[in-house]
């Protein structure tokens, strides 16, 4: 599917789309996120986060925790898969171009499914483009990390192959992992308040760069493009490449 396949969803509140998901968030769907809650991102990622703010916390029951009754509580803060649900979006390697696949429903879902506007109807009435416009801009920093990669260690002593096994496991783990600045940093833009939004996205974006090229444990380094890339719906893989 593309922005001019015919499509369209309404969505009836029944809340079974709130359950038992792995909803894997970028720094700005945590800004987002705090936004609406009314708090800081370090309280957000304490509230309605795992893995150090890259994955949206859901009860033992399986629901979101933010979900009140069949309600999401942050509605204008939720994140860019609730936004696009029951559509995903597939990257592909034309930049330019978009896929859009079709969710299978929640079972029981009351949701309805039709063709009565398009695909870009629906992801303007859902503000999905603000976000995908907020994750280029974050994605820009996969360069910055490369870059610093490429300067703190000898691909021609360290076996690259087993160095970025490790990165991927570290970012990746639910537990037991070590203490990363970097990651903390990626989630947590800090105290938003009244602030206006591209302001936050760009300070957040300023700093984050400078503490990348101001650090030098290669590994950190990895790990934390790693999580960042993972974060915005990239492989990977995207931060094993170096810039054209």
């Amino acid at each position: 599917m593309n922005r001019n396949s015919a499509f369209s969803y309404l969505c009836n509140a029944c809340g079974l789309c709130c359950h038992n998901k792995v909803i894997t968030l970028s720094p700005y769907d945590v800004i987002r996120l705090a936004r609406a809650a009314r708090v800081s991102t370090r309280e957000a990622i304490d509230r309605f986060t795992i893995r150090r703010g890259s994955v949206l916390k859901f009860s033992d029951r399986g629901a979101c925790v933010a979900l009140e009754g069949t309600r999401c509580g942050i509605h204008s803060g939720r994140p860019l898969a609730c936004r696009l649900y029951p559509l995903g979006i597939e990257r592909i390697e034309d930049a330019h171009s978009e896929k859009f696949v079709k969710l299978e429903p929640a079972a029981g879902s009351l949701g309805v499914y039709g063709i009565e506007g398009d695909v870009d109807d629906f992801l303007a009435a859902q503000g999905v483009d603000e976000y995908l416009a907020a994750n280029a801009r974050y994605a820009s920093l996969l360069a910055v990390f490369r870059e610093r990669i490429a300067a703190t260690i000898d691909f021609d002593r360290v076996e690259p192959r087993e160095f970025w096994r490790r990165a991927v496991r570290e970012a990746l783990a639910e537990s037991n992992y070590d203490t990363n600045p970097l990651i903390d940093a990626i989630f947590d833009a800090g105290g938003i308040g009244d602030i206006a939004e591209a302001e936050v996205i760009t300070a957040h974006i300023q700093r984050l760069a400078e503490k990348i090229r101001c650090e030098s444990n290669a590994e950190m380094l990895a790990a934390a493009a790693v999580m960042l890339a993972v974060s915005l719906g990239y492989s990977p893989a995207e931060v094993q490449q170096p810039n054209p």
